[in-house]
């Protein structure tokens, strides 16, 4: 689960992790008044608006509507309710959004960590993830803060430096110490930052994130470390562990269909394609879609039913896959080894007379456990539904198709 800048924030501050302060706001009134209040206790005049949505980029990508950028400096309070307008309620693009872009609801509106007096400054960038290659976590930092890290990682690879942390013992202070000796840092500012990446891993792991980049972290003049900008990623599967994190949830960021699935707790995922499918299983899932790469075709998305697939499913997916215009055909695979492949079959007629006329032509392939009466099933159904028995007989057919 993504979830916005100034969440992330909040959650590390409650780890003791040092963060550019804030409020979120979601009107330009709002915007003034908390400029107001944040003036009175900070350095500088400078405020900085940063347009809250789930993509990165934000500072270069372009409000369609305004041409203002997801990220603006404001040099005078006058001028925030105006900046503000300029923002909120627009549709902001950028590489990450892709040409449609995503509708600004909310801004953080954040003291100025740049001041003048403020010269001593150095940007810094850390990350933590799971290695799955080494089934372990990993800690990424790199002096080159500010900077997409796969830009250093193509241009500038040694000056990423990497540990790994071994689940059985956790994070050494010798490991966090060679991390801050790496980026250059000495006394004060060297402390800090072993203190900052202690209570970010902290957060990391009593949390369940997959994910954090902190990017660009701060070292001030006076040898502070603080998190400018954090991206936190949770693990969806650690959910029912967090529920105070879970009502972070904001679904105008995700993909209505992507919810939809999720009630009828079905793992899809909406991509660029031509051919829907849908599969019983991860592994089989990307399979599937192989073979429709293979036979010409794009998947349109990755639908996983689950091992035990009924009609009640099956119609679910049908109809999730129906709301997208660019699929021209549907393929259903499925393995019956829990689930009896004559059910399925009649599980894909029913759905497929509730739903009522489907236009596009359905391929079902099902194998496994009564596997030749599905087939039957499905060949005297009357309906615009043909079987298939190997992938390469369903990848021919959506030759035919397409």
């Amino acid at each position: 689960m993504n979830i916005h800048e100034y969440q992330a924030k909040e959650i590390l501050k409650s780890f003791n992790v040092k963060i550019q302060n804030g409020h979120v706001i979601s009107s330009p009134s709002e915007a003034l008044k908390s400029a107001r209040k944040m003036q009175k206790n900070q350095k500088s005049k400078i405020f900085v608006l940063k347009a809250q949505i789930h993509a990165g980029g934000r500072g270069k990508g372009i409000i369609k509507e305004t041409g203002s950028k997801g990220v603006v400096i404001v040099k005078h309070i006058d001028q925030i309710s105006e900046k503000a307008k300029n923002i909120l309620g627009g549709t902001l693009v950028t590489k990450q959004t892709g040409k449609k872009g995503k509708v600004v609801n909310k801004l953080l509106i954040a003291e100025d960590v740049y001041y003048p007096g403020n010269s001593e400054i150095k940007e810094y960038y850390l990350g933590i993830l799971l290695d799955r290659v080494k089934g372990c976590n990993v800690i990424m930092a790199s002096t080159e803060g500010g900077v997409e890290i796969e830009k250093v990682a193509e241009e500038t690879p040694e000056k990423i430096i990497k540990e790994w942390i071994d689940p059985k013992i956790g994070l050494q202070i010798s490991q966090v110490k060679k991390i801050a000796f790496a980026l250059n840092l000495k006394g004060n500012a060297q402390k800090e930052m072993i203190k900052f990446i202690y209570s970010l891993y902290d957060a990391y792991e009593k949390i369940d994130a997959s994910m954090f980049e902190i990017n660009p972290v701060l070292k001030t003049s006076d040898d502070q470390i603080l998190a400018v900008d954090a991206k936190v990623n949770i693990d969806d599967n650690a959910l029912f562990r967090h529920k105070d994190i879970e009502l972070l949830r904001d679904l105008t960021e995700e993909d209505p269909a992507e919810i939809e699935a999720n009630k009828s707790n079905l793992s899809y995922v909406k991509l660029d394609g031509n051919v829907g499918c849908m599969v019983n299983g991860a592994g089989l899932a990307m399979a599937t879609m192989d073979i429709i790469k293979l036979s010409g075709g794009d998947p349109a998305n990755f639908l996983d039913v689950g091992g035990t697939a009924n009609a009640e499913t099956v119609e679910a997916g049908f109809r999730i896959i129906l709301k997208d215009s660019n699929v021209k055909a549907i393929l259903l695979n499925i393995f019956g080894g829990i689930v009896r492949c004559d059910r399925v079959a009649n599980g894909v007629v029913q759905a497929y007379r509730n739903i009522g006329k489907i236009n596009i032509p359905i391929i079902v392939r099902l194998q496994g456990t009564n596997s030749k009466k599905a087939a039957e099933i499905i060949n005297n159904s009357g309906l615009k539904v043909f079987s298939a028995i190997t992938l390469q007989d369903a990848a021919d057919k959506i030759n035919d198709i397409l």
